[in-house]
């Protein structure tokens, strides 16, 4: 059975990656053609976003990165091509 869900509702929910790591909450859809086109995730303290990206307010997950909704989000770890800060500093070393 289908389940859905008013797109409001998912205004402020959890973002996990695949592999277990937060990543952020939802704080906007983008909606093209009728359709959801991506996820606006907004950075909050202690995310995968705050740690690899410092300064961005979030980033914009395509829709069709995201693998299952409830009351979380899961979507795929190819949402976070950058790599920690720290260990480009380490590498560069």
């Amino acid at each position: 059975m289908l389940k859905l869900r008013e797109i409001s509702k998912t205004y402020g929910l959890r973002v996990y990656t695949d592999e277990g790591e937060y990543f952020g909450d939802i704080e906007e859809v983008i909606i093209q053609n009728n359709k959801i086109f991506g996820w606006r995730i907004k950075s909050t303290r202690n995310s995968v976003l705050q740690k690899t990206i410092s300064g961005a307010r979030g980033v914009v997950v395509p829709h069709q990165l995201v693998k299952a909704s409830g009351d979380i989000v899961i979507i795929s770890k190819a949402a976070v091509s950058v790599e920690p800060r720290d260990a480009e500093i380490e590498e560069a070393e």
